[in-house]
């Protein structure tokens, strides 16, 4: 089947509510921040500078990453699903190149991003592409008890 990544559009608004609700529910809880920022994706990530990305396998969106911006040369790597039913297909490697892509030719200087360490395949990931464990603020997200960068230059 054809995998292909499509740029965030008001018509696929849904799916980073629906994909990120999904693994949320799962481990953790949805809290009051990802309520705000993944029903209103535009206002929150798109206008303030960010990025929305989707997967789509076949004729379906089964994935998205986001790139949020925190300075004209920090994003935050974040918002990152993809569907229990589309595991295991390399979507997540996928979306994380095309995320590095896109930070390198928009002149990004470093990529942080929160986790929990009870998601080893995410951790898994990260460190694959370079993201080292740094020291994490408190009250950033309730979940996360792990702070990752990635220098880019």
């Amino acid at each position: 089947m054809k995998i292909e990544i499509i740029d965030y559009s008001d018509e696929l608004k849904e799916f980073i509510r629906i994909l990120n609700y999904e693994w949320l529910e799962e481990y953790f809880h949805v809290e009051e921040g990802d309520r705000l920022s993944l029903c209103n994706p535009q206002e929150t990530i798109i206008d303030k500078g960010g990025f929305i990305f989707y997967v789509k396998y076949g004729e379906e969106i089964v994935g998205t990453v986001s790139l949020l911006k925190k300075s004209n040369y920090v994003f935050e790597l974040g918002k990152m699903a993809v569907s229990k039913k589309a595991q295991g297909l390399g979507l997540g490697k996928i979306l994380m190149e095309h995320c590095l892509k896109v930070a390198t030719e928009k002149r990004i200087e470093k990529l942080i991003l929160y986790s929990n360490t009870l998601l080893e395949p995410a951790i898994h990931l990260y460190r694959t592409y370079g993201f080292v464990e740094i020291e994490l603020e408190q009250g950033v997200y309730e979940r996360g008890n792990i702070k990752m960068e990635k220098n880019l230059i």
